[in-house]
């Protein structure tokens, strides 16, 4: 397999844009070489500018969930561009959009559209700060919720892949402001809010996290969250950028059987475009501008491509919910496939499994947050990403991410993955 078209595209990049990359992680900073320029993708493939096809294992992070160049979504695109590509004015689309998402979605009385998860997840912590009064939130370590200044104290992710603890430009109020503890860690969340009595707006947890691997929450913690929430009226946030429409039609929410306050989303929300949202109770969303004083906008929210490109996603899923069951039967099916291989190998290994969402850690310890996720033997992460690479095999290029499956994957390309597992193992082995 030659790849030198990327290595020329990358050596390229790097003179107009910072690192050659528009997002940190797709640089491969984390598992070395040279990133892959990809060209065009179709259902589970990707095709690199070289030539090479790839089953993909990241979907472009969560959205392509039914595949890429989904041919109604793309179709829908085709027709709705040549409308316009954006009004700055509403358009009936917009409603048909909230109406679908609240009709999926529990607990979920008000949705407002935005451009990114980021921007969600930032303008529901300055709406939780508005309804309550109070500034300080609890964040969880290893937890991504975009690059807003306030979450980036102990984010996961990329700040992980790159081993950032400490973010230039973050000031010392907003870091002030920003309370952090162990995920599914339930004492400590109790002692910062003994310590923090009558000043904490909200806590904000992906309640699956994906961002240092995927990792599930313990029995019971989120249970228990909800409850302190309720207790010391503090705004419960879950952040559904990637676990909503992807674990069910109504996400974590549905799955878990936990109502939170306020739900942020992105990646399947907007099949493959940029968008995000954020909604949740009427009484705490009718504080949003123009109906509140809390101030929220934006140029290109609802922007129409993006809305029925979403919405022929949304729609899509609604309509087909099997298409759930059959993502977590393959996603299961890799998952046995995997252990088997693993096990063999006598490598040290965890497998974490949620839906279609999962994760490798090469580690003889249970991996429940950031701590045991950073203490596995990434070093050996980083010679698998390669093997599988080279046998076609596109993984997130971090032991810090989630892998997620799309609906395109065929039974023939989970074996695939399987085999390539099993000659990449005995590769590396034979290696070492």
């Amino acid at each position: 397999m030659t790849t030198e078209k990327s290595k020329q595209l990358f050596s390229r990049a790097q003179n107009s844009i910072p690192g050659g990359v528009n997002s940190p992680v797709r640089a491969f900073k984390s598992v070395g070489g040279t990133p892959i320029f990809m060209q065009k993708a179709k259902g589970a493939y990707l095709y690199d500018a070289d030539g090479n096809q790839y089953i993909d294992y990241i979907a472009s992070w969560g959205p392509m969930i039914l595949g890429h160049a989904y041919e109604p979504v793309v179709k829908a695109i085709q027709q709705y561009a040549a409308y316009s590509t954006s009004f700055g004015a509403p358009t009936e689309l917009e409603i048909e959009m909230a109406e679908l998402i609240v009709s999926m979605v529990p607990n979920v009385d008000l949705i407002r559209m935005v451009s990114s998860g980021t921007e969600a997840c930032m303008s529901a912590l300055r709406l939780a700060r508005g309804y309550t009064g109070k500034n300080k939130f609890i964040k969880f370590e290893g937890h991504y919720h975009g690059h807003a200044d306030s979450f980036l104290v102990k984010a996961g992710s990329g700040l992980a892949t790159f081993n950032i603890q400490t973010v230039p430009g973050i000031t010392a109020g907003v870091s002030n402001d920003t309370l952090t503890c162990a995920f599914n860690d339930l004492e400590a969340v109790k002692k910062l809010v003994a310590e923090n009595k009558n000043e904490i707006a909200a806590i904000i947890v992906e309640p699956v996290a994906g961002n240092m691997g995927c990792i599930l929450p313990q029995p019971g913690f989120l249970e228990a969250v909800r409850k302190i929430c309720d207790e010391e009226n503090i705004v419960l946030i879950f952040d559904e950028v990637m676990t909503g429409f992807r674990l069910s039609q109504g996400g974590a929410q549905q799955t878990l059987n936990i109502k939170a306050d306020l739900v942020t989303y992105g990646k399947v929300i907007g099949g493959g475009m940029p968008v995000g949202a954020f909604g949740g109770k009427k009484e705490i969303m009718q504080m949003i501008a123009p109906l509140g004083s809390v101030y929220q906008a934006g140029t290109l929210s609802g922007n129409p491509i993006a809305m029925i490109a979403g919405y022929t996603t949304l729609k899509t899923l609604k309509d087909n919910p099997e298409i759930y069951k059959e993502l977590e039967q393959k996603t299961i099916y890799l998952k046995d496939g995997l252990n088997k291989v693993l096990a063999a190998s006598g490598t040290p290994y965890i497998i974490n499994q949620f839906g279609s969402m999962i994760s490798i850690h090469f580690s003889n310890h249970a991996v429940t947050d950031f701590a045991t996720a950073a203490s596995a033997n990434n070093e050996l992460f980083k010679k698998y990403f390669h093997a599988m690479l080279k046998r076609g095999i596109y993984l997130p290029p971090s032991a810090f991410e989630s892998w997620f499956l799309n609906n395109a994957l065929s039974y023939a390309d989970l074996d695939a993955t399987i085999a390539a597992t099993a000659q990449s193992l005995a590769e590396i082995l034979a290696e070492s």
